[in-house]
């Protein structure tokens, strides 16, 4: 499991076939063959070590299910390291299971802040609350204002230095992660069924 704190920015060293390089330096302290990471906010698994970096295996499911595809040398990439049973957990849950792929739509500055607006699968959507979180790129962050498809996040400029956050622009492409307790919530209400508590009620209570 993961949290959504982005503890450095690698970049993309090599791909071949089902292996790919990254360059990277904190998360190397120690991580071990075996041990899972998160690159742009897909959990994958290191595999093997060069002397600046690590080696993850991604399936071809992945690859076309995230924007791992689209990786070439050079680009950069979020890494964070799984949680430690006794560490400080400062986002959310994150499991690194990517439920789809979105798109940036605009950035306005707000002060200190940007307001970023971005539309979202179906996949994410349906699991999109005020106030709730959501995983973009494996960032932690926080939802304003989601609408049908579309959702805003407020981004502080500490987020922008340490993530890559700050090289995406209108367009393009983000893995996104709906929070977890979300999901479970729809899931045992049994909304698809019309089953569990009153659509009224759930609307009021933006699970909906």
């Amino acid at each position: 499991m993961f949290t959504g704190i982005i503890e450095e920015i690698g970049a993309v060293a090599r791909r071949s076939g089902a292996e790919l390089a990254i360059l990277a330096d904190k998360v190397l302290g120690d991580l071990k063959e075996g041990d899972s990471v998160a690159v742009d906010g897909v959990c994958l698994t290191a595999v093997a070590f060069f002397p600046k970096g690590f080696v993850v295996q991604v399936s071809p499911e992945t690859y076309a299910r995230t924007t791992l595809g689209r990786l070439k040398p050079g680009h950069a990439v979020n890494l964070e390291r799984a949680m430690r049973a006794d560490g400080r957990f400062g986002g959310h849950f994150v499991l690194g299971h990517v439920d789809g792929v979105g798109r940036v739509v605009s950035v306005r500055d707000q002060g200190e802040f940007s307001l970023w607006q971005f539309n979202a699968p179906d996949e994410v959507s349906r699991y999109l609350a005020p106030k709730g979180s959501i995983a973009i790129d494996g960032i932690s962050l926080t939802l304003v204002a989601p609408e049908r498809n579309t959702f805003g996040v407020a981004v502080i400029p500490a987020t922008l230095r340490n993530t890559t956050l700050g090289t995406r622009r209108p367009g393009d492409p983000v893995n996104m992660e709906a929070d977890i307790l979300g999901k479970h919530v729809r899931h045992y209400m049994n909304l698809d069924a019309g089953k569990g508590l009153s659509a009224d009620f759930l609307a009021r209570h933006g699970f909906v």
